[in-house]
């Protein structure tokens, strides 16, 4: 088992906290939509969960320009791959809230609207990503095409958020994100922020451990450690 970082309990408990936090003003303390009524509230589940995909992607592109261009060292690439791996799971994540939320409003779990589509690609992409470690294993070389995915991943990002701009598409334009004043309540405004900031928390938290224990896996094995294992090895076969 890895080695816990001294400040992971704390972000992770942070993180639990903000998250609790933000979970309460989405159920409880945001007014209801005048539109689409109580189901509007998975928008604070949905959206800060595609925001934590592409901080994920965005931090995937960023290890990985410097482990191509500026310095090769292993942790640069370590955090691409955790960064990809947490990446998959929040996008998948936020398309099925997303389907959830859909059909009652759309009347559809899915169609082939422009942000659908940029946004399964950008999924596509980063599974990818990692189909190609899984086949190639940890060397040099997979580490280099792995790099470039990640940063060829993260092109189809601002592609998603302009994609309500470019194309006729089911989504309306961002609320928050958009030129001019925000089209929100201040009260729903504060807590997609609120949650926005917790999943961000919580994506970081999950980060840690996971660079941590590739970390960890990567080590040199000490000869007691190898005699250990191989002790163990021999006495399952023997049983």
């Amino acid at each position: 088992m890895a080695p816990r970082s001294p400040y992971a309990p704390v972000l992770g408990v942070v993180a639990l906290a903000a998250w609790a936090a933000g979970t309460v003003a989405a159920l409880w303390l945001a007014p209801a939509d005048s539109f689409m009524g109580q189901v509007q509230r998975i928008m604070y589940v949905h959206v800060p969960m595609v925001w934590a995909a592409f901080l994920a992607g965005a931090l995937c592109c960023l290890a990985s320009v410097i482990y191509l261009f500026v310095d090769r060292q292993k942790k640069w690439d370590r955090i691409a791959h955790a960064s990809a791996e947490l990446g998959v799971m929040f996008v998948a994540l936020g398309i099925a809230c997303g389907a959830i939320w859909g059909r009652p409003t759309w009347g559809v779990w899915w169609t082939w609207d422009a942000r659908l589509t940029t946004t399964a690609i950008l999924l596509l992409i980063y599974v990818g990503y990692l189909m190609v470690r899984s086949v190639g294993g940890d060397s040099e070389r997979v580490a280099r095409a792995a790099a470039v995915i990640g940063i060829v991943g993260f092109l189809d990002i601002p592609i998603i958020h302009m994609s309500v701009y470019w194309w006729r598409t089911l989504h309306q334009p961002p609320s928050l994100l958009r030129p001019g004043a925000p089209t929100m309540a201040p009260e729903m405004a504060l807590t997609l922020l609120a949650n926005a900031l917790a999943y961000t928390l919580v994506l970081f938290y999950l980060l840690t451990l996971r660079t941590r224990e590739m970390a960890y896996r990567s080590r040199p094995v000490e000869p007691d450690e190898a005699t250990t294992s191989a002790s163990v090895g021999a006495g399952v076969r023997a049983s």
